[in-house]
């Protein structure tokens, strides 16, 4: 049993379609043409539409354009005494999912209904599926498998189907604007615009014509009237970048298109209504703005409902390997350059590298090796990093390169042994707690010692703290 529509201006040719429609218990709701078809598509769901090709006021592909600009999802067939291989052939073009010429056999008919229901539930559910699956696994967009990034990823997942304003903070090249574009990508308004703008790029007057618009003569070089981007983002995403930029009565415009929706263009006086959902980016620490009076303390618990954090790639190295495999994969393909591959040593030097710009240095990295490289194989000497060092002099690595020769090298030689080892477990255990975001189980899977233990040495390491 299903729900559809039939439409045809021959009042005797409907009664007996929808008479063998409902001997097999469907929903039939009629329609007399073109108009009323519109009508029923706007306030009903169904499963099929049925519909005849020649009527009064309209064809049967006006039909199947409005049922497609209603539900994609929508299989429509086709009825006409007036066959031929031309219209049969432009109605599957465009979307139609069976065609049949009158007179029409009615078991025929009911059959074509019953495939046109299936085949509509079938594309329905493999979109739910498909939503679904994003909603698990979050932005596939966003690559590593590091603890940090499949937090993330869940993070995304979780807030994108939201309309939630949503703050994403984290240092320069970390990949904020990527985190804001997968948001929107797995939201509800993925079909309507996402608008980004950096705050940081346009000066205190043209930033608020930027934003919120203006009419001619606004402003010296005002010369034409011009919508901002909360109207162009009307429907879809506003992805603020830099945010922390903005001005002390930028920010006071912002909030008050945040409280009541209106956006109101510079000289002008009337409000237009828009509705957004608003992404911020910044890599300042607003809290310490507020505190220095410098970004509005309201404007900042608004914009923060759903605070993000993208993680350094310091603090995610196990996912440095994988970034260059798909950095080299890019480069070589968007420069043309012969294939290229990473030597062992060279793979340590990167694993060894702080990286304060981040994945944008990483990627113009593989970039520039890419380009200079005249072998196929790149080496340290492509990659012109500086490591690094502690107060010693010693070039800190990952803890697997790590000799016990190289850890002597880093004791001074009067000091306590007992002493050193402590410091250097606690700071171990710390840093791993800091990567993992405080996940114990995977702090001691990490590390190769049990949970009972780890959590030993954390209240051993507590009470010494407390003792000092």
């Amino acid at each position: 049993m299903g729900k559809i529509l039939v439409v045809d201006d021959e009042p005797h040719l409907r009664r007996i379609l929808i008479s063998n429609l409902k001997q097999e218990h469907h929903e039939v709701v009629e329609a007399a043409g073109v108009k009323d078809a519109r009508g029923a598509l706007a306030e009903y769901t169904f499963d099929a539409v049925i519909t005849d090709q020649k009527m009064g006021d309209g064809e049967g592909l006006d039909v199947l354009a409005a049922a497609r600009e209603a539900d994609l999802t929508l299989s429509v067939v086709f009825l006409t005494a007036f066959a031929t291989i031309e219209l049969a052939v432009e109605s599957m073009r465009r979307g139609a999912f069976d065609f049949i010429t009158k007179p029409f056999v009615p078991e025929v008919l009911l059959a074509s209904a019953t495939r046109a229901m299936e085949h509509t539930r079938l594309v329905r559910e493999n979109s739910r599926l498909r939503d679904t699956v994003v909603r698990l696994e979050g932005s596939s967009e966003i690559r590593g498998h590091s603890l940090a990034i499949r937090q993330l990823r869940e993070n995304i997942a979780r807030v994108a189907p939201t309309n939630a304003t949503v703050l994403v903070t984290g240092e320069t090249g970390t990949g904020k604007e990527l985190v804001a574009r997968a948001i929107h990508r797995n939201s509800l308004r993925a079909e309507k615009p996402l608008v980004a703008v950096n705050c940081a790029a346009f000066t205190e007057t043209l930033l608020e014509s930027e934003l919120f618009g203006n009419e001619r003569g606004a402003f010296t070089g005002a010369d034409r009237a011009r919508e901002g981007v909360f109207e162009a983002a009307h429907e879809g995403t506003l992805f603020l970048d830099e945010a922390a930029e903005m001005s002390l009565p930028a920010q006071a415009k912002l909030l008050r298109v945040l409280t009541d929706g209106l956006v109101t263009r510079l000289g002008s006086t009337k409000p237009r209504r828009t509705d957004v959902r608003l992404l911020v980016a910044t890599n300042r620490d607003l809290k310490r703005r507020v505190q220095e009076g410098r970004f509005r303390e309201d404007l900042y618990y608004r914009l923060a409902v759903v605070p993000l954090t993208v993680p350094a790639l310091r603090d995610h190295r196990e996912d440095i390997a994988e970034l260059c495999a798909l950095f080299l994969v890019q480069a070589v393909r968007d420069l043309k350059t012969p294939p290229r591959r990473i030597s062992a040593e060279a793979m340590r030097t990167l694993l060894s590298y702080d990286f304060p710009g981040n994945i944008r240095e990483l990627r113009n990295l593989i970039e520039r090796a890419c380009i200079l490289s005249t072998e196929e194989e790149i080496t340290p000497e492509n990659f012109p990093v500086s490591t690094p060092r502690n107060a010693n002099g010693f070039a800190p690595r990952s803890s697997a390169e790590l000799t016990p020769d190289q850890l002597a090298e880093m004791m001074p030689e009067t000091h306590n042994l007992r002493d050193f080892l402590a410091s250097l477990e606690k700071a171990v255990i710390q840093r791993a707690l800091k990567i993992t975001d405080g996940a114990q189980a995977e702090v001691a899977r990490r590390l190769g010692m049990s949970r009972s233990d780890l959590s030993y040495k954390l209240g051993k390491h507590r009470k010494k703290d407390a003792a000092c």
